[in-house]
């Protein structure tokens, strides 16, 4: 859900259904956690982040809450969580409400993410 009148990140969850904000605070922390010095802001009416470029976002929806990523999914990590049950997109992780965050494959994503974004920092 694009939430245009959210000043920040505890505004978006707190307007949120019930059911999708563990969701989204796990996914908050794992990011903060992951990434300490991403920037964390409502850009397009979602929470995202930014760590030397774009970096990953979320979004609650009516059944599930979708993780974005600034760059497309790798097919392995893509088919390991289509295995396990998530719904994925070539930039996206669906986690159904019913679901637990896949916190390893989200960490190895957002350090991997984050590298790429430093090491384009350093060729400039």
């Amino acid at each position: 859900m694009r939430n245009y009148s959210a000043e920040d990140v505890d505004s978006y969850i707190a307007s949120s259904e019930p059911e999708a904000r563990p969701t989204l605070n796990e996914l908050r922390k794992l990011i903060k956690s992951t990434i300490p010095k991403a920037e964390e802001s409502i850009s397009w009416g979602v929470p995202f982040y930014k760590h030397h470029g774009l970096l990953a976002g979320f979004a609650v929806f009516k059944n599930h809450v979708s993780f974005g990523l600034a760059f497309v999914l790798e097919d392995g990590v893509r088919e390991e969580l289509t295995e396990k049950g998530y719904t994925t997109g070539k930039k996206t992780v669906q986690i159904r409400f019913d679901q637990k965050v896949p916190t390893t494959a989200i960490t190895q994503i957002l350090k991997a993410k984050a590298t790429m974004n430093e090491a384009k920092r350093t060729i400039k």
